[in-house]
């Protein structure tokens, strides 16, 4: 299978805080949820309910000491073994302090996964 995605994606868990938005715009949930991995276009969200295709999600990762806050659109959704639901997120609306920010992590973490 080929990866067909533009920038590498970098394995992370950081904690989350997630606003769940209906096709206009409208608040349905709000919780907490974690990075399962992260890339300078999306994220991988894990939760405990399930995301509808093409809806949006405001979501602020702690990425170190560093609060990156996003608004993105719902790829996909799948179920997981422990009952959590994974979501695959598209970046709609960012910051570009936020993508600086998004980058130095990921260049700082293939650069120490190089070196080990």
């Amino acid at each position: 299978m080929t990866d067909k995605r533009k920038h590498s994606r970098v394995d992370s868990i950081y904690l989350l805080n997630y606003v769940y938005l209906d096709a206009d715009g409208k608040e349905l949930l709000q919780g907490m949820g974690r990075t399962i991995n992260v890339s300078e276009t999306g994220i991988m969200l894990e939760a405990h309910v399930p995301f509808q295709e093409k809806n949006c999600v405001d979501v602020v990762v702690g990425l170190k000491e560093e609060m990156v806050p996003i608004r993105g659109k719902v790829i996909f959704t799948r179920r997981i073994d422990n009952g959590q639901y994974q979501s695959g997120i598209e970046f709609l609306t960012i910051e570009p302090f936020a993508i600086d920010i998004l980058r130095n992590y990921i260049q700082a973490f293939n650069h120490l996964s190089e070196s080990t």
